[in-house]
């Protein structure tokens, strides 16, 4: 059976030279990419202001994010193009920081928290249906645009109770897109010794969008924490009005150890950091989620047919999207596909040897997960849509669907630092899609064909357009 195989960005022949990715390439880091990147085990680019190693063979993968992930911390360029606006939280520290603070987090993560939270995804997907159900018969329309709206919607409701449509949610959205166009623009100069030669007004604007998100998360998180800090010291176990956001357990938790919680610039730090992650990431992949659909209107009515007989049950009960494989297997393919982090930078503490290869101190470590997931010797049809790859049944050609599943499928990372989110997303995700093929069908727009491009996370870069159909109301 012949399967849809969505466009990316044809890769070079040879591989590039320095200068001509840093005049010809800076739109996008796929543009760098070479034909061999998608077969080699490791490669290597030596550029005037880093030494840039490729990981894609498994062991190798493996070695850097889980048996000695110690020796390979986040790179410091990525902290220092993402310090202004997250902070020092669990996006950009390392150490034992960084192990304080994921200790802290991970219980608010729990599988039993994220399905307290699941009614105000609800409340954000009907809010999201409401507003696709206005749009004519067959419009044509951005989804990209629709994704990031709900996606920010669901995070700052399970995060903070506030909905997107709110004044304040609303400008941090706005501050967060600019940030975003900015971000890569300014971390290009470093990798070519060239950190002087940032443009001062890109500077001073990316600064003023962090200013401006920071001040006005400083605006909802601290009368919480104002109040959950007096209830403390009138000996109150907990303030009765906290909630049971996310926000509520960040203010709640402790560190065994020492009997502290996070300090309040810490508080906003995290805040900010699971607002950019948690949005931005399932945006783009639920965005490239309905392109891939509305190529394949077979897998989109197998989808509309398993998402409509459970949506009313679903509604109460959040254990009900078990019985949504499709709709999860179909999330799964479009994060292989376009997962939406493609490139993990790491950074070599220490003089080391990878294969035949001697990776000085300071060097860049990369692991790609758009490489990995697209690499011709770990994947059977590497380049073609297919949720089915995912299912229980399945096997594949060589090499087999399951063993590339566990050997080269990482979306989420892997090891201590795997995304402390991935089961929220996947909740997050499997709803949001059920709930689209129940009160919708898309299809292609005729002549647009979206162009990916690599930045901070994998987008479209002339947006993903689609027309859009509103189906009978389910019952």
């Amino acid at each position: 059976m012949s399967r849809f195989c969505p466009h990316y960005p044809p890769p070079a022949a040879q591989r590039p030279s320095a200068w001509s990715m840093f005049f010809g390439k800076r739109r996008s880091w796929l543009d760098s990419l070479y034909a061999r990147s998608y077969t080699m085990k490791m490669g290597e680019v030596h550029l005037p202001g880093v030494d840039l190693y490729m990981v894609n063979e498994p062991a190798l993968v493996r070695r850097v994010m889980v048996d000695e992930a110690a020796a390979f911390p986040k790179h410091e360029m990525l902290g220092e193009a993402l310090r202004p606006l997250l902070g020092d939280s669990i996006f950009t520290t390392n150490g034992d920081t960084w192990r304080r603070q994921r200790e802290l987090m991970d219980p608010s993560f729990e599988g039993a928290r994220v399905q307290r939270v699941f009614s105000r995804m609800q409340d954000a997907a009907d809010a999201m249906v409401r507003r696709l159900s206005a749009l004519p018969d067959g419009a044509t329309h951005d989804v990209e645009v629709e994704m990031t709206h709900v996606a920010a919607d669901i995070i700052l409701r399970t995060i903070l109770s506030q909905p997107l449509d709110g004044g304040d949610a609303l400008r941090i959205f706005e501050a967060f897109g600019r940030y975003q166009a900015l971000a890569p623009r300014l971390m290009m100069p470093a990798f070519f010794g060239l950190r002087w030669l940032r443009p001062w007004w890109q500077v001073r604007r990316s600064r003023r969008a962090a200013e401006e998100i920071r001040t006005l998360l400083v605006a909802l998180i601290q009368p919480r924490y104002q109040a959950y800090q007096a209830a403390l010291a009138r000996g109150e176990a907990d303030d009765p009005e906290a909630g049971d956001d996310l926000l509520a357990s960040l203010l709640r938790v402790r560190d065994e150890r020492t009997g502290l919680g996070f300090h309040f610039d810490e508080l906003v730090d995290q805040v900010a950091m699971l607002f950019l992650a948690g949005h931005e990431t399932s945006a783009s992949a639920l965005s490239w989620s309905l392109h891939l659909l509305a190529h394949d209107a077979q897998v989109q009515q197998r989808l509309h047919d398993e998402a409509v007989p459970h949506l009313a049950a679903l509604r109460q009960d959040p254990s009900v999207l078990k019985d949504l494989p499709l709709a999860r297997n179909v999330f799964r393919e479009t994060l292989r596909l376009f997962p939406p982090v493609g490139f993990l930078a790491r950074q070599s503490a220490e003089r080391c040897t990878m294969r035949d290869k001697t990776v000085g101190a300071g060097a860049s470590v990369v692991v790609s997960p758009w490489l990995i997931h697209r690499h011709r010797a770990l994947w059977a049809r590497p380049d073609e849509f297919d949720p089915d790859r995912f299912s229980e049944q399945a096997e594949g050609d060589e090499p087999s669907a399951r063993e590339s599943q566990r050997r080269a499928y990482l979306p989420f990372g892997m090891g201590p630092r795997v995304c402390i989110g991935a089961t929220f997303a996947l909740q997050e995700a499997t709803l949001v899609l059920a709930t689209l093929a129940a009160h919708f069908r898309f299809e292609p727009a005729p002549g647009h064909v979206p162009e990916p491009v690599g930045r901070l996370t994998i987008r479209a870069d002339n947006g993903i357009v689609l027309k859009v159909f509103p189906r009978n109301p389910p019952a």
